[in-house]
């Protein structure tokens, strides 16, 4: 094993310790603590890729973003849900082969995955594809099997196989468009999760699918600098906990048990009735509840009722006092966070598509 396997091995090892369950974290030192450890790790992953790839080449995951390394970090996969659009390169002596197996792996890969982890993907033929309908192959069919994802990496190597430099290296690449619809192809997947979650919390299907796009695009694989995780990117140390302890649990999730889109949706679901029903209660009209519950999923509960008065009685009282749009007026204009504003326009401009 290498030098640079050998370190990158080691910064797993600690990305996933300082992230991984454990009851004896409390508060929000505590929670500071292990965000500025897994940003440090994360910085000191990204020195190493750059090392490797050239310094204007560096690429780490995102909420929207899917990044994966192979190949002693030599090769690597990136979809951006944004765009829609995946590049797959290579610093390989051996570009067609290592090209070839990384468009195979990613065409047909099923789960989400550790996006550090420096390996390839396992194919598991008796699941659908996560890309399934949202690429198409030369002729226009999708992907499910493993002969045609092989013929379709063909033809992508021998066809669409591009070079260019970066730092005297030359990297080696082809990319993919997803489908137009793209998006709604993702969606669509999730669907079965959010009408489950919406009748257990009593939520709207639309509002946690509005949340879910905006917060990962509808990635499962999402984590942010913050390490939220996962479609509705929920984080292990304030919601998760939070949720555990309601439910007369210790510790908080894990991020494999967040990666699952089934775990995390719920979570994210649950997370939306704790803040109606505990943290929001007293509200009265269902329409500016919307607008608080929105607003509070992405900068807390507190700072939305603070926006209206220093006493939490005070402030229900004074948003029921007003009408649902001076309630949204107020909340993008006179919210603490302008983050927080931006979301609640994002996510009301989602529901009335």
């Amino acid at each position: 094993m290498n030098k640079t396997k050998i370190i990158v091995l080691s910064l797993i090892t600690f990305i996933l310790a300082a992230c991984s369950t454990s009851s004896n974290r409390q508060g929000p030192v505590d929670y500071t603590k292990d965000t500025n450890a897994f940003n440090i790790l994360i910085s000191q992953f990204a020195d190493n890729i750059q090392d490797i790839w050239g310094r204007q080449e560096v690429l780490i995951p995102g909420p929207k973003d899917y990044v994966h390394y192979s190949d002693n970090l030599q090769t690597r996969v990136h979809i951006n849900f944004v765009s829609g659009r995946i590049t797959i390169e290579t610093l390989s002596h051996d570009p067609l082969t290592e090209l070839t197996s990384a468009i195979v792996s990613t065409l047909l890969m099923s789960e989400p995955d550790d996006m550090l982890k420096d390996d390839s993907k396992t194919i598991d033929p008796s699941k659908e594809p996560f890309l399934y309908n949202q690429v198409v192959d030369e002729t226009g069919q999708p992907i499910r099997w493993e002969w045609r994802a092989n013929h379709f990496a063909s033809y992508l190597v021998n066809n669409q196989l591009k070079s260019r430099l970066a730092d005297d290296k030359q990297i080696s690449f082809v990319t993919i468009n997803l489908v137009a619809n793209h998006v709604d192809q993702r969606a669509h997947k999730f669907l079965p999760l959010v009408k489950n979650t919406a009748n257990r919390y009593d939520l709207d299907e639309s509002l946690i699918l509005a949340i879910m796009q905006v917060e990962s695009n509808y990635n499962p694989f999402a984590v942010s600098r913050s390490d939220a995780i996962g479609l509705m990117q929920v984080q292990q140390h304030t919601a998760g906990r939070d949720l555990y302890q309601n439910w007369g649990m210790k510790g908080e999730p894990t991020r494999s048990y967040l990666l699952d889109p089934k775990n995390n949706v719920n979570m994210g679901g649950a997370y939306l009735a704790l803040i109606r029903d505990r943290y929001l209660v007293g509200i009265k009209n269902p329409l500016s509840m919307k607008y608080a519950m929105i607003t509070a999923y992405n900068g807390g509960a507190g700072s939305v009722l603070t926006t209206f008065s220093a006493d939490r009685k005070k402030a229900v009282d004074v948003i029921n006092s007003m009408t649902p749009e001076q309630v949204f007026k107020t909340l993008t204009s006179k919210h603490a966070s302008q983050e927080s504003r931006n979301y609640l326009i994002k996510v009301t401009n989602l529901l009335r598509k």
